[in-house]
């Protein structure tokens, strides 16, 4: 596990977005997450987007299944959708108070390819799941959310109370000096950062480092955890980035 040295800032590596990262991003972020084409080139402007770039971005998002056209108004494909909710949920992520109880998820199928493999891993790292062991999945239990559906026998799904101090177990889980390092450093990039198309990108940084936040009980995380924080500031700025887009003020 890699860890951040005490005192030491960390360094942001944030790459300039691409006409198709800014349209995913700009209907990521809107409900419903639809656009006419005309709207679209008048809210990407802002972030230094030209019309010809997003024209040939829109081709090619609806040849990979991306977007779905219908006449002149783009929107996000099921696939997107799902993401969609994801994002909403780390922005928003629903909790309830902690009982001490431990969400377990083992893995039982047998006989998958590596993409499946590597595919049932990806779903249950989104769900907020770290990996203790080979095939045996954990969480504490106190997020509010319906059993995913479509894992079906490929996992069984356990209630328990791990023997281990649950504060060891989480910070062996979870990289959680890390993840809050680059938080902090998120947080100071935004609000120095000025021009929207460098704000936008770093938004979008913000909203992807939401997804891998574990959201676990406050008992459970270092004092000045920045999740809500970040979470405030990415709402905060994506509504006056918004604004922008749109041509508005106040």
């Amino acid at each position: 596990m890699q860890m951040n040295v005490p005192g030491q800032p960390t360094e942001l590596e944030l790459r300039p977005l691409s006409a198709r990262s800014v349209v995913l991003s700009l209907l990521l972020g809107t409900h419903p997450p639809e656009l006419p084409v005309k709207e679209l080139v008048r809210r990407v402007e802002p972030f230094g987007v030209a019309g010809s770039a997003l024209r040939a971005a829109l081709s090619r998002m609806v040849s990979a299944g991306d977007l779905r056209r219908t006449d002149s108004v783009y929107r996000l494909s099921d696939r997107l959708l799902e993401r969609q909710r994801r994002q909403d949920a780390a922005v928003r992520p629903e909790t309830r108070p902690w009982d001490g109880d431990w969400e377990m998820v083992v893995v039982t199928a047998t006989g998958r390819d590596p993409a499946e493999r590597a595919e049932l891993r990806a779903r249950l790292t989104a769900l907020r799941l770290a990996e203790l062991r080979e095939g045996v999945w954990l969480r504490p239990a106190n997020l509010l959310r319906t059993r995913p559906p479509g894992l079906g026998r490929a996992v069984q799904h356990f209630t328990t109370r791990p023997d281990r101090p649950s504060g060891d177990l989480a910070s062996s889980l979870w990289p959680l000096d890390t993840w809050a390092a680059k938080a902090e450093a998120l947080l100071a990039h935004i609000a120095r950062t000025r021009q929207p198309a460098d704000r936008f990108t770093a938004l979008a940084a913000a909203v992807r480092h939401l997804l891998a936040d574990p959201v676990l009980p406050p008992e459970l995380l270092p004092a000045d955890w920045p999740g809500p924080e970040l979470r405030a500031a990415y709402t905060d700025h994506r509504r006056e980035l918004t604004e922008t887009a749109l041509g508005r003020t106040g």
